[in-house]
């Protein structure tokens, strides 16, 4: 097997002495990264190195179509990463680029469609032998591992296709995606760009009622700072005393109230708000 295009790899605190009901629950970020395990981003790495290949044997280096194809391949797998590691903070940012990466693998299945139809050669039904026979791949391991893991004499490997290396997962589509013939390569790949596109559909899915239901990370923060906000009145009552807070208007004719205390009558020495009108107005409220 050729070697692959080259792919980039990927303090504590002070103690903290208040008591647990002192503090407040933390807002932790979302997880994030990981991306590098999800079948989705496994298949759309497929799809790039088997473009990059396919691009480099049945085309010519000089096509407009060549740097179309292999940036849309790269656009599916890259925006699938940047949205990963954008998860923590955003869940917009992340959906937004998922959505980039959807629309360039749709338009990478384009680009192959196009290949087979000017050139006159088979496109594989979506049920035909071959294309099933692609689509089954993941199966087929997972069979023929457990036939071995109950076989001691063995070496141990990986029980999980996520668990295999780039080199290792091509290999199981080496004899589709290095054929001699471009219409297998071609039609392997297309088989592959649905079902990283089926995947992606699910996680944009997935995202979208999240959002809907929970919010994003920002809205969550202000839930939790509202929250906080209000355990801490609760816990420390204004002091009534004090009449710092917006001065009223007066109800009667809208002027700036003062403060005042009543010298006589059955309120004597209790405090309130009088008109600053007064003697014109004799608008008064409580405090």
């Amino acid at each position: 097997m050729k070697p692959g295009p080259t792919h980039a790899p990927g303090g504590s605190d002070g103690p903290d002495r208040s008591s647990a009901a002192e503090r407040p629950p933390r807002q932790r970020l979302r997880p994030a990264g990981g991306y590098r395990s999800t079948a989705s981003f496994q298949t759309a790495t497929l799809i790039y190195d088997a473009t990059y290949w396919f691009c480099e044997k049945f085309l010519d280096p000089r096509s407009r179509t060549v740097d179309q194809m292999v940036q849309a391949a790269r656009s599916g797998r890259q925006n699938l990463a940047e949205g990963s590691r954008a998860a923590a903070t955003s869940s917009q940012t992340e959906l937004r680029l998922l959505n980039v990466a959807r629309a360039s693998l749709e338009e990478l299945l384009l680009d192959y469609e196009d290949y087979l139809r000017h050139r006159h050669l088979p496109q594989w039904e979506p049920d035909s032998p071959a294309a099933l026979a692609v689509r089954e791949v993941p199966a087929r391991f997972r069979q023929r591992n457990q036939r071995r893991s109950s076989d001691p004499s063995n070496p141990t490997d990986p029980s999980n296709l996520a668990d295999l290396t780039d080199q290792q997962r091509w290999a199981l589509y080496a004899p589709w995606l290095d054929h001699a013939d471009p219409a297998e390569r071609a039609n392997a790949t297309i088989c592959l760009i649905h079902q990283a596109n089926y995947l992606l559909d699910q996680q944009i899915t997935a995202l979208e009622r999240a959002f809907i239901e929970e919010g994003g990370y920002s809205e969550q923060l202000a839930t939790a700072r509202l929250e906080q906000r209000t355990r801490r009145d609760q816990s420390n009552p204004p002091d009534r005393s004090d009449h710092s807070g917006p001065i009223p208007r007066c109800p009667q004719c809208g002027k700036p109230m003062a403060l005042r205390t009543a010298k006589t009558g059955k309120n004597a020495g209790r405090q309130f708000w009088g008109c600053t009108g007064y003697p014109e107005c004799k608008g008064t409220a409580k405090v």
